[in-house]
């Protein structure tokens, strides 16, 4: 199969996608995609989680096991089922950076579970 650099551009989003189409994946049916901000006080991050929560957003709160600068951050997840397309991902990841900063927080990075049979 040869890459499509339209539907998976050559970027960290493309590059990861197009590596699950490699690994076997497959983008026509749903993930449940995890998009992850991190707060370094609890406050910040329930008042974040108070937000998404009442934009009916699915979310999961927990603190870090002891982060490399000594720190143990708050991490908030979003569950998003969704197709995997290039253009959401993007869109969904300006949309909780504005937010986690918003909140004095940062984005963090997405991921999802991948089962291959």
């Amino acid at each position: 199969m040869t890459r499509d650099y339209q539907q998976f551009p050559d970027d960290e989003n493309g590059n990861l996608l197009w590596q699950m189409v490699e690994d076997g994946g497959d983008l026509t049916e749903p993930y449940e995609v995890e998009f992850s901000m991190a707060f370094e006080h609890k406050e910040q991050a329930e008042k974040c989680a108070l937000n998404l929560l009442h934009q009916e957003q699915k979310i999961s709160l927990y603190q870090e096991d002891q982060h490399t600068d000594q720190e143990n951050l708050w991490i908030l997840n979003v569950h998003i089922n969704m197709i995997l397309e290039y253009q959401d991902v993007v869109d969904l990841e300006e949309w909780f950076t504005k937010i986690a900063k918003e909140f004095g927080g940062q984005y963090d990075g997405w991921g999802c579970m991948s089962y291959i049979y």
